[in-house]
């Protein structure tokens, strides 16, 4: 069982934190902005506008600020800023003792997939959402929305068109995953996912499609899809290939990795790198069903 942070009611504060690639105080207006119409309360760290190369600060600051949010409990909510590159280069420097104790919601996607990695062997669950570096944009509108209504105790329901490479089938098991690059680099550490008896939710940016195949070889060798419940298959975006070509895209290449498994799989759901990328709940316990009609995925 894992346990569900206290979702969010009008008046509480919550704090924007930036664990890998730096963001720009502008950047935040429109969001700070918005968090305040939903009528909370945004704590803002001293060192959230920090820049170190690509970095918001180096290891060290991220890690101190990552770890001043988490040991606040009067923060009710962690929101990620951005991804990029550096969650992990920091995530075993962080104390989660206060943490465990006072659990709260913390939010993001992309190189995040490393902090709720972490968060599922401690058995808390975490929001795999849309995150503020893209909220002020139109396109964002139902993903912004999708991460209010789940903070806010209202998850949605999804209900997602048939795909010619839908695996029929039914499966109620808790749901982990996200960034495919990340999930593959976690494994050989201490926070490697454990994909036994899960609903597996993967998406990926900006990859060669040779180096899909080589992450789903990995996944596979390593024991991650056999046992899988179910899997769910999100955005693959701006993929690459070489001159001469690989022979399948990203979608055909991970097809052909499930073929031989009987757990049902969901492909085209909205959630990873783009603006439709719809708030799921890591560590909860949900229902994909996966029918000749579409998909639906539903808190169990």
């Amino acid at each position: 069982m894992t346990i569900a942070p206290s979702y969010l009611q009008k008046g509480d504060t919550v704090a924007i934190v930036a664990t890998a690639r730096f963001i720009a105080a502008e950047t935040l207006l429109p969001v700070l902005a918005l968090f305040k119409a939903w009528g909370l309360q945004v704590y803002i760290h001293p060192s959230l506008y920090l820049q170190d190369h690509q970095f918001a600060g180096n290891d060290a600051q991220r890690a101190e600020m990552l770890q001043d949010l988490l040991d606040n409990t009067t923060i009710k909510a962690i929101i990620c800023a951005r991804g990029g590159y550096g969650t992990t280069r920091i995530i075993d420097q962080i104390d989660f003792t206060t943490f465990k104790k006072h659990p709260k919601w913390i939010a993001g996607f992309s190189d995040v997939t490393a902090l709720h990695a972490r968060l599922q062997h401690l058995h808390i669950q975490s929001l795999h959402s849309i995150m503020p570096v893209l909220f002020d944009h139109e396109k964002a509108k139902n993903s912004v929305r999708s991460l209010q209504d789940t903070l806010f105790g209202k998850p949605n329901t999804f209900h997602i068109a048939a795909h010619a490479y839908n695996k029929k089938g039914q499966a109620t098991a808790p749901l982990i995953g996200g960034n495919l690059s990340i999930v593959a680099h976690l494994m050989g550490t201490p926070d490697e996912l454990n994909t036994v008896g899960k609903i597996l939710f993967l998406e990926d940016l900006d990859e060669y499609l040779y180096h899909i195949d080589r992450m789903m070889v990995q996944l596979k060798r390593g024991g991650k899809l056999a046992t899988l419940a179910g899997l769910v298959i999100g955005h693959f975006t701006d993929m690459k290939d070489n001159p001469i070509a690989f022979g399948k895209n990203a979608l055909e290449i991970i097809a052909a990795h499930v073929a031989e498994f009987d757990f049902p799989v969901c492909y085209g759901f909205p959630v990873g790198h783009a603006y439709d990328n719809m708030t799921l709940i890591c560590g909860a316990n949900y229902t994909l069903s996966v029918t000749a009609e579409g998909s639906q995925l539903a808190l169990a």
